[in-house]
């Protein structure tokens, strides 16, 4: 994808091509077959061309080799993608690609045609992206055409995330971008390091993070130039929140592992959390003046047979001078520390059971636990969370699988 570095690189672009070293400039042939369909030594450097404008990566020639393998590898997987596709007989309409490519100028304050006559301008042919285009949208369908469906995000796993994002609701809150390297199965994991090394020297070089990730990175984020935005302590993997942590705002980590690959992180910016844990609550009392053994005991059998809210009244009518209050919504803090600490991690329908307080028997029942402000994802944001990371497995999954059951021939 291009980015708003594209029509600033142009020039960059035009004379780097022009100087491309000898093993670059290869008389003009077939540069690889997959599964008998050629990709010729023009597809590859129009692609060379297009990485080098769009991500505004330093033409040296070390970065040449690293970007015609890039390139090399981009066009393998989308012609992949493309078979694919037509295996299943999906077709994009060409105004799905008219559509992307509008998409792209608006977000670069230029109009379409701008953009077809700067690549041509600078030798680039408009069907590089055509093509690119095309093989995202097509590979978009089939991955949410083959496993939308058989995605099943459980209550449990939701719930799970929201009790870590709970427990760091009130830590700093960290604005994220990403770029992903995977590492197929049996790979040179060593030849991935490398890879890393080259993407991460053209970051210190001064090439923009949003335009690398666009070209570079195997994550869904790439559509967004890498962000994936404000993020939680625990929204996020150990390894990554680790990383994340140890970031001041504009930098960027070293390449570090993560499952199926390795990731480069940056950080855009960082703020105090700002958010609170609600609870909706409950109260029971039994006064001290009606305390005793027999009505501790009644109020304690009482207490042990409630499951919900609803159900309190019902419970604690046998228990002579019990009464319940309904508190409504009340932050953690806001409560006294001998009532907040037995409540903390409570969920829904559960109770802090008997405690002796100054007003006398008490217990505390929670109706609903929310975390509340700025950054805090919905039950929807964390299942559309977890959906988008298992299609991005299965996908990078499928891919893996079509290179491994295909026939590839590097020329």
């Amino acid at each position: 994808m291009m980015t708003r570095s594209l029509i600033a690189f142009f020039t960059l672009a035009l004379a780097a091509c022009g100087t491309m070293p000898a093993q670059a400039q290869q008389v003009e042939g077939i540069a690889a077959l997959v599964n008998d369909y050629p990709i010729t030594t023009v597809d590859v450097r129009n692609r060379m061309r297009l990485i080098i404008a769009s991500s505004g990566v330093q033409p040296t020639p070390e970065a040449l080799g690293r970007i015609q393998q890039e390139a090399l590898r981009s066009l393998i997987d989308e012609t992949l993608q493309l078979q694919e596709a037509q295996e299943y007989e999906v077709t994009v309409d060409q105004a799905e690609v008219d559509a992307a490519i509008t998409n792209i100028a608006q977000s670069n304050n230029t109009d379409p045609q701008q953009i077809v006559n700067d690549l041509a301008a600078n030798g680039i042919d408009i069907s590089t992206l055509r093509r690119q285009l095309e093989a995202e949208i097509a590979w978009q369908i089939l991955v949410g055409g083959r496993y939308s469906n058989r995605i099943r995000i459980s209550n449990q796993q939701i719930e799970a995330t929201l009790e870590r994002v709970a427990e760091s609701a009130s830590e700093p809150q960290y604005r994220l971008a990403e770029i992903f390297l995977e590492i197929p199965v049996q790979a040179d994991e060593q030849e991935a390091q490398q890879r890393a090394l080259a993407v991460m020297t053209q970051l210190q070089q001064g090439a923009p993070f949003q335009a690398v990730a666009q070209q570079f990175s195997d994550a869904p984020s790439a559509a967004n130039g890498g962000e994936i935005g404000w993020m939680l302590v625990g929204q996020m993997r150990p390894e990554v929140a680790q990383v994340a942590q140890a970031l001041a705002p504009g930098q960027l980590s070293r390449p570090f592992r993560v499952p199926g690959g390795l990731m480069i992180l940056a950080l855009i910016d960082e703020r105090e959390g700002t958010t609170s844990v609600q609870y909706n609550l409950v109260q029971i009392t039994l006064p001290a003046s009606r305390v005793d053994a027999e009505r501790r005991t009644a109020l304690e059998r009482a207490v042990s047979r409630i499951d919900s809210c609803e159900g309190i009244d019902a419970a604690i009518e046998s228990v002579d001078g019990a009464f319940s209050s309904r508190l409504g919504d009340i932050t953690l803090d806001s409560l006294l520390p001998q009532i907040a600490e037995p409540l903390s991690g409570l969920d829904t329908g559960e109770n802090t059971g008997l405690m002796e307080t100054a007003a006398g028997l008490q217990a505390f029942f929670v109706c609903d636990r929310s975390i509340g402000g700025p950054g805090v994802p919905s039950r929807s944001d964390i299942e559309r969370q977890l959906r988008n990371q298992q299609l991005s497995m299965l996908s990078r999954r499928w891919l893996r699988d079509l290179r491994r059951d295909s026939t590839i021939e590097i020329r």
